[in-house]
């Protein structure tokens, strides 16, 4: 079953059109697509339009000016995301999942993984292989952010990530 989402904290954005494309496409919750006004559409932003209006996203056309602030290094490409804050799930859950999904449990469990890239990553190989999920430390260790979601191609929607208090 896919994680959970926390509906309490502050947004994210994923940013990009191959990335916010990829999101939509995983089914990625979100909340929000904006594209820049006056920009110019090609077929992944008209797919990103299109995916967002079937599954009640709201579309938000908004200047350029809005999507340089919603991202850290301006490589928006006239499109961002907004995600809500990552909701993990709890341990038990994941490995009970694992042990009566009946198949052989897969679990990787993550220590000293600092840059959410790498996690992204980690979840996205998890996920190719057929694993169950994802534990990392809920201290000292990156978490799934929007840098994550975005490096992962979607399989954080469809992994369960948990943080425990210790490996």
């Amino acid at each position: 079953r896919p994680p959970q989402r926390r509906k309490d904290d502050g947004p994210e954005y994923v940013v990009g059109r191959n990335p916010v494309l990829e999101c939509l496409r995983a089914g990625v919750p979100a909340t929000a697509l904006y594209v820049a006004t006056n920009s110019d559409p090609d077929d992944r932003v008209a797919e990103s339009v299109a995916i967002a209006g079937d599954t009640g996203i709201s579309i938000l056309e908004v200047g350029r000016g809005e999507l340089d602030r919603m991202s850290t290094n301006g490589m928006h490409q006239g499109v961002a995301l907004q995600v809500p804050e990552f909701e993990y799930a709890h341990p038990d859950d994941v490995m009970n999942d694992a042990i009566n999904s009946g198949t052989p449990p897969l679990l990787v469990a993550l220590d000293n993984i600092t840059d959410p890239r790498n996690l992204g990553a980690v979840i996205r190989s998890v996920a190719a292989f057929g694993g169950h999920g994802v534990v990392i430390p809920q201290r000292r260790s990156a978490s799934v952010t929007a840098v994550a979601w975005r490096t992962s191609a979607g399989a954080a929607a469809r992994l369960p990530v948990a943080q425990a208090p210790n490996l």
